[in-house]
């Protein structure tokens, strides 16, 4: 690649190859009727040859047009071409997808590192290949500039390579030069690269992002998926710190990153220092950006999207999209039901490489409803007709705007019950309703219908320990039912007594139930959690329980033992009296131990107006808000 860097344009190019170069029409004489035609990728399609293709429609019969990604006017997929033109898709853009759905064109679903090898062996043999490059150097190379993806390999495949040379196609570096003799004609044309806006960021996306982002530590290796959520995610990114990126696809919403100083790449396990993608669509800002700028290195999808490569990051965590997800944890992201809508692309090699990374993580990401919220995307089965791209085995982080499912290594009881947490909240009763019937969920639990709520982002806030340790509070959530097991037995029978007034330590599956499966519209439960390895412990948990006719709450709470005298407890009630004085609750009520002397200096030291009475050694609270 050094030598590439170092090498200008040849400014006598046409004149060296004047024996390779014709004009769109001339060359695209060349194609039959019954061949197969690839066309170059996304942005950098050859439009002067695409559109070259088209003028000798009629005279052509059976043609096959293959693409990963189409980005143009796809002017060949008309109904009135198609006894012409044959389209096959690897990936289903805006441009041709009412073609495809209609059953005009065919969409062949593989994984995008499995394409090179269909070429390579044969299995689906290529004529002619229409490629756009940038102007040869003086060492008689081009690039294939923003689309290295498997346009290297089907130029390297086809009998008949047309390419037009476009002084407009940004240089990019990397393993994306041809040698001009690996070309067979050259069309010289001057034309604007295809652009792509990004989409504008929606609030639920925007939710979406500040929660995947909450999962990438500094020094992860990222890769972003096609759709508008990665561009809503960089805005929650910038303040990260060693960032790497090996994706398929750059866009535009990275520059953010890399000019924030988020992005450097300095923690890489290999391409250190350096940013890996394979093709880029975007604005002329993004294409100058990558134009000779060595901290690009365009690569093809053989190296870009090997699951092995992708692996051998440390800390890779690879960002995907989904359009539906049922219970179970199938993730169907190419079809609405029967429809044909996207494609496989590389959620699969991305996710696979990404769970074996040290360190790594596979997101899948969808808003929670479409439609306009009449539908939602988490569904007890899916649409029939749906295909699952990743299968159930291999999901691991769901995200939607209300938060972050992680299914891996969990039963199907358990994924049901994190996913219809995650769901938007109008389908929950009713995605909980039908995982009973389902058999997901055991019919015992039917009685906690309606308590499969969870509460506002105003439960959540954290507090900083003497010793500069941070403990986070929030909700708890019906996932948390193996932490909520693991912190109660793990209290010693003196704080188990203080807290049930009972020294027994056995809990029912029922009574763990209901420490984590709460209707938030009237009671409350937060958990005092801190990060581990494998993500979070529970360490305290502080619930009250409201009296609808008194408009006072039952506060009570614990904390694990080697964790007490630390001021959590002081912490919880601050914070679990803040949320019940915004629910409009008057004051809280409470039965504590004569010897239970923290809680009650706890409640003694509020602040607030604060009553007792003893009787049969147990002190009876009651705590005045106003």
């Amino acid at each position: 690649m050094t030598s590439h860097l170092r090498a200008q344009p040849d400014p006598e190019w046409r004149e060296k190859y004047r024996d390779m170069i014709r004009t769109a029409d001339q060359a695209l004489a060349l194609v039959k009727p019954g061949q197969r035609v690839f066309i170059g990728t996304a942005c950098a399609e050859p439009a002067a040859l695409v559109e070259a293709l088209t003028r000798r429609g009629r005279d052509l019969c059976d043609v096959e047009i293959v693409q990963i990604l189409t980005k143009g006017e796809a002017p060949y997929a008309t109904g009135e071409l198609k006894d012409c033109f044959h389209l096959n898709s690897f990936f289903i853009g805006r441009a041709i997808r009412e073609h495809i759905q209609q059953g005009l064109g065919d969409y062949t679903p593989t994984l995008l590192s499995d394409i090179p090898r269909l070429f390579t062996s044969g299995r689906l043999p290529l004529d002619v290949v229409l490629i756009q490059v940038t102007e040869p150097d003086t060492t008689g190379k081009v690039s294939l500039g923003i689309s290295v993806d498997v346009v290297k390999s089907a130029a390297e495949n086809a009998s008949l390579v047309i390419a037009q040379v476009n002084p407009r196609m940004p240089r990019t570096l990397g393993d994306s030069f041809l040698d001009i003799y690996d070309i067979d004609l050259l069309v010289p044309e001057e034309r604007e690269i295809i652009e792509r806006e990004s989409s504008q960021p929606t609030p639920e996306t925007c939710k979406i992002g500040e929660h995947i982002a909450a999962l990438i530590e500094d020094g992860s290796t990222l890769e972003f998926g096609i759709g508008r959520i990665p561009h809503a995610l960089a805005a929650f990114l910038r303040d990260k710190r060693n960032l790497g990126i090996h994706t398929e696809m750059l866009t535009e919403s990275m520059l953010e990153l890399i000019e924030s100083g988020a992005v450097n790449g300095s923690h890489k396990s290999t391409d250190r220092g350096r940013i890996v993608t394979s093709f880029c669509m975007g604005t002329r800002r993004l294409y100058d950006f990558v134009d000779n700028n060595p901290l690009f290195s365009f690569r093809p999808t053989e190296y870009v999207n090997d699951p092995y490569v992708i692996s051998r990051q440390h800390k890779m965590v690879a960002i995907n999209m989904a359009l539906e997800i049922d219970l179970t944890g199938q993730v169907c992201a190419d079809s609405l039901g029967s429809r044909f809508f996207s494609g496989i692309g590389g959620q699969v090699d991305f996710n696979r490489g990404a769970v074996r990374s040290v360190g790594g993580k596979g997101v899948i990401a969808l808003e929670s409803t479409a439609e306009n919220g009449e539908i939602s995307r988490i569904v007890t089965r899916l649409t029939p007709g749906a295909g699952v791209v990743t299968t159930r085995g291999e999901a691991h982080y769901i995200v939607t705007e209300y938060g972050v499912a992680y299914l891996h290594g969990k039963s199907v009881r358990e994924r049901a019950m994190a996913l219809i947490s995650i769901a938007h909240p109008k389908f929950r009763e009713q995605l909980f309703r039908e995982a009973i019937e389902a058999k997901y969920l055991n019919k015992e639990m039917a009685d906690l219908d309606g308590r499969v709520l969870l509460a506002s982002q105003e439960m959540h806030t954290s507090t900083l320990l003497d010793d500069g340790t941070q403990v986070s509070f929030r909700p708890v959530h019906p996932t948390d039912e193996p932490r909520m097991r693991d912190l109660l037995y793990a209290l010693s029978q003196e704080t188990l007594y203080y807290r049930f007034m009972t020294s027994g330590g056995r809990f029912a599956h029922r009574e763990i139930h209901n420490f984590v499966y709460i209707d938030h519209r009237k009671d409350a439960a937060i958990v005092g959690t801190v990060p581990e390895a494998h993500g979070e412990d529970i360490i305290a948990v502080g619930r009250y329980y409201l009296d609808q006719k008194s408009n006072r709450a039952e506060v009570a709470f614990v904390i694990r033992d080697e964790w007490q005298n630390r001021g959590i407890g002081t912490s919880l009630f601050k914070h679990l009296v803040d949320i019940a004085k915004r629910n409009g609750i008057a004051g809280f009520t409470a039965e504590v131990l004569r010897d239970n002397r923290r809680m009650q200096a706890i409640f003694n030291n509020s602040g607030y107006n604060v009553q007792s009475k003893v009787e049969d050694d147990v002190y009876s609270y009651s705590i005045d808000f106003n």
